[in-house]
């Protein structure tokens, strides 16, 4: 047996395609978007209860550009962990670990350039995503440290991300979870004690962003462990372009995400005013905890798609492809009854009971719920396609999905519905879209999924096209 042969086998990726292996590999990685969730929540909870809905409709203008960040840090992380994960899969290493040290310093300096543009052009930016006199300086004193913190923001998706194709999704959630503890710790200390109000959230974000990012860059200069770590970088153009192009779907989706909450926050400001926004506001916060299992069982799993697509083991992927199919479907029927069940006490954490916010957030939840039937599924075949390098089936998806078919529902069924046809926009986006994720994994089962014969030796490489 070859030494390669040997650190393949001792690999933490390639494991077997069982219940408890899974579920204890993908676990880290949906407790760590279930623990971010919960402290994205913590931040809203308190701007609303401590300076009010206004406050929170301005948190809510402001998230498309923080959500652009996500977006590209969240492309960035996907698409190099593709890239490694296969190359690792290849017996490549070395070659990973300098495509992620040139990823890591190309996304940090694109964050600082980013940070200086945002900073120089703060106010038409506040107006163009529809800040009003009435709320523009709450979401200018919210933008404002916000900024500063973007270069953190996109860095913390990216190493976030990268921590499971180095065997260690774990250290996500660790991380995760003490940027959490310091981002509610820092939200009573600076809006309560030191009064700094909804610039304190602020900045209480931006350090929950921070911590995150200052141990992804000591961790990946100094642990010894783990598959991957910091190489001396070289510039390459081709594995740049190949990352933006995996991880394409999830900017699309990023970028999708803050045009659809921009135009929610119009067609509500002009049809219920800021309770209309608060009301929407509260629903995507409700939305990112409802749907932190799947987004984080999807970026736990991806890694594992990409490995053994990248040691020529289509079997496997099939294998954990069912598993998967199962599991996604199990969390969409427990979500979708969830948020039914419990729309309003979801909805009071954000605002008091029976107030007009209130009412609207829980009729507006209990609608909008259906689309979890869908959404996990869309969310992960998305994922899947970024894991096998096909970034340009993953992008179609997401901006279907994501841009397309939601914009096109919100438009017809708000016009023929009003405020339930806003509600509606979303359950019927997603049912479309999971139409398309089918036809896509069907036409590419031959390409990802063909088991080979018992008999031809499964640990050579034997890499499919990257397209269908």
């Amino acid at each position: 047996m070859t030494g390669e042969t040997r650190k393949r086998n001792t690999n933490p990726l390639d494991r077997p395609i069982t219940v408890p292996s899974l579920l204890r590999y993908t676990f880290p990685s949906i407790l760590m978007m279930v623990v971010m969730s919960l402290y994205t929540v913590v931040d809203g909870t308190f701007v609303s209860r401590l300076i009010g809905t206004d406050a929170f409709s301005a948190v809510n203008i402001v998230y498309p550009l923080t959500s652009l960040m996500i977006g590209l840090g969240a492309m960035f992380g996907s698409g190099i962990t593709a890239i490694a994960a296969m190359k690792l899969g290849e017996g490549k290493r070395e070659e990973a670990n300098r495509n992620l040290t040139f990823i890591a310093l190309f996304a940090g300096v694109l964050g600082i350039v980013l940070a200086i543009l945002c900073l120089v052009f703060l106010r038409p930016i506040l107006r163009f995503l529809g800040a009003d006199d009435s709320i523009m300086g709450y979401c200018r004193d919210y933008a404002f440290p916000l900024c500063f913190f973007i270069p953190a923001n996109i860095l913390q998706m990216l190493f976030l991300t990268v921590y499971a194709a180095d065997g260690k999704p774990y250290i996500g959630l660790i991380v995760t979870a003490v940027g959490g503890v310091a981002n509610a710790l820092f939200d009573y200390v600076l809006m309560v004690p030191a009064k700094l109000g909804i610039a304190g959230a602020a900045i209480a974000t931006g350090i929950g962003y921070a911590i995150p990012t200052v141990f992804g860059v000591a961790w990946f200069l100094f642990h010894r462990g783990g598959n991957l770590r910091f190489r001396k970088p070289t510039f390459d153009a081709r594995v740049l372009g190949k990352t933006l192009a995996n991880g394409s779907s999830e900017l699309v989706t990023n970028l999708s995400a803050s045009v659809t909450t921009f135009l929610f926050n119009l067609i509500l400001m002009r049809t219920a005013g800021p309770d209309g926004v608060a009301a929407v506001s509260i629903l995507f916060y409700i939305d990112f905890v409802l749907l932190a299992i799947g987004l984080g069982y999807s970026m736990g799993v991806a890694p594992l798609f990409g490995y053994f697509y990248g040691s020529g083991r289509p079997d496997k992927s099939a294998k954990l492809y069912r598993f998967s199919i199962l599991f996604c479907a199990a969390v969409s029927v427990v979500t979708t009854a969830g948020a039914i069940l419990f729309a309003g006490p979801l909805a009071s954490i954000f605002a008091p009971a029976n107030s007009a916010v209130y009412r609207m957030a829980t009729e507006g939840l209990r609608i909008y719920a259906v689309s979890y039937l869908f959404k996990v599924f869309n969310t992960f075949t998305s994922a899947m396609f970024t894991a096998f390098g096909n970034g340009k089936i993953s992008a179609i998806l997401s901006f279907l999905r994501t841009l397309v078919f939601l914009v096109a529902a919100l438009f017809g069924l708000a016009a023929l519905f009003g405020l339930t046809g806003v509600w509606c926009a979303t359950p019927a986006a997603e049912f479309a879209a999971v139409l398309l994720s089918l036809f896509f994994t069907l036409r590419a089962k031959k390409t990802y999924f063909r088991a080979r014969p018992e008999n031809q030796d499964s640990s050579l490489p034997q890499n499919p096209p990257a397209s269908t």
